[in-house]
């Protein structure tokens, strides 16, 4: 068996391309503003992208840099500023932050009708209870990747490798809300190769290079590699074998290529949804 590859670039242009009509029914263009504090380089190339991504699609797209110094008291007052903005409809703080800052105080700070991230309490717990709110995007662009495979996920087995706050646990959620039966495997799960290994759905997102082993796939499943490393040899790669699982899957995400231009596609669309309620009449 060789698997289809799922293609995080195709995908993810159709996505950003359905976006152009709505925005230009709005009666101004969204604004998307990101803060940017220090100067990690990964985190400076996301940044990048995603204001590239948000001027294409015609936002008015702010980018704020702030240096690694800034204070916590700082970083609140400019998001503050941000929520009180009536032409600002999402605002992301770029993670992680610099050493010193408290990120949850900083996240809790943002209006959660602007937090296009998905990260603010209101929203997670909105997501709990399947009510309108604002889905992380990398577990809103996995889940639109899984709609285009055309396979069901009602009642099939799902496997989750990791349980992050961003990724593993909002995952979960939504694989829940599809009729799934879920595990969340996590570094002290025993026996990790055979709970992949019984998986219609594998999901893996630990940043480990090559964690989940090719072998361990079940034929025919479908694989989405989160995971974003460097191997020995430099190269991107992801958390699992691609090569060797590629040969068992039915379905595999690629690394770079998969599921990254799927978060961005996702943040777009969560702005725009925010653009749309915000410009609303109000009843």
């Amino acid at each position: 068996m060789s698997a289809q590859i799922l293609d995080g670039k195709a995908i993810a242009a159709e996505v950003t391309a359905s976006l152009h009509a709505r925005v230009a029914a709005l009666a101004r263009p969204p604004g998307l503003t990101v803060v940017l504090v220090g100067e990690d380089p990964a985190s400076a190339v996301y940044v990048r992208n995603k204001s590239k991504k948000a001027a294409e699609l015609g936002f008015r797209s702010e980018q704020l840099t702030l240096p690694a110094s800034t204070s916590q008291a700082e970083l609140l007052d400019v998001v503050r500023r941000l929520d009180a903005d009536p032409t600002v409809d999402g605002i992301l703080v770029q993670l992680p932050l610099p050493k010193g800052l408290d990120k949850d105080a900083i996240l809790d700070a943002i209006d959660p009708t602007k937090d296009v991230d998905g990260f603010h309490p209101v929203n997670v717990g909105l997501l709990s209870q399947k009510r309108p709110g604002f889905v992380p995007c990398t577990p809103a662009g996995v889940m639109e990747m899984l709609r285009r495979t055309g396979v069901s996920l009602r009642g099939k087995e799902a496997v989750v490798v990791g349980r992050s706050n961003i990724v593993g646990r909002p995952m979960m959620q939504l694989l829940d809300h599809a009729d799934c039966t879920v595990t969340v495997a996590h570094s002290r799960t025993a026996d990790l190769a055979a709970h992949v290994a019984r998986a219609d759905l594998v999901v893996a997102a630990v940043g480990v290079a090559g964690l989940v082993k090719g072998a361990w796939i079940k034929p025919g499943a479908v694989v989405v590699d989160v995971g974003m490393n460097r191997g020995p040899d430099g190269k991107l790669c992801g958390d699992v074998e691609f090569g060797p699982a590629s040969e068992r899957a039915g379905w595999i995400t690629p690394v770079p290529g998969g599921v990254g231009p799927m978060t961005i596609a996702l943040l777009m669309a969560n702005t725009v949804l925010s653009a749309e309620r915000r410009q609303a009449p109000r009843v």
